[in-house]
């Protein structure tokens, strides 16, 4: 479901899908992009990722800070293994799970939520 999920990104690089699970209910969903207001264009005309895009991680963990859920607990399912700004997020927001199908182009993510305890699990597809 995170691969469909990645298809909303408008991202032509790269498109990323994470899904927030808790007690078998998805209570979260986000995608690479930019902020609500910003025009859908990810890229500059270089073909380089614009500074304020998103991570998917990152969108699906502000979501549901702004709803009734907790994800505390919780399971990310995400295309693509966390950078390490985002793996701070998840660290923080109380995910104590982490799956994921392709590889970010650092490890560094990966690690510091192994440090941090975080179950992390890669799945081939």
């Amino acid at each position: 479901m995170a691969r469909i999920w990645a298809g909303n990104s408008y991202c032509r690089r790269r498109q990323v899908g994470a899904l927030i699970v808790k007690g078998k209910m998805i209570i979260s969903d986000g995608y690479n992009g930019t902020p609500s207001g910003f025009e859908n264009i990810c890229e500059d005309e270089n073909y380089n990722t614009k500074p304020y895009v998103l991570h998917a991680e990152a969108n699906a963990i502000t979501k549901v800070a702004k709803s009734n859920n907790s994800s505390e607990g919780a399971t990310l399912y995400i295309t693509s293994s966390p950078c390490l700004e985002c793996a701070k997020l998840i660290i923080q927001s109380g995910i104590r799970r982490v799956v994921y199908c392709d590889n970010y182009r650092t490890e560094a993510g990966i690690e510091l939520l192994k440090k941090a305890g975080i179950e992390v699990q890669y799945v081939e597809i």
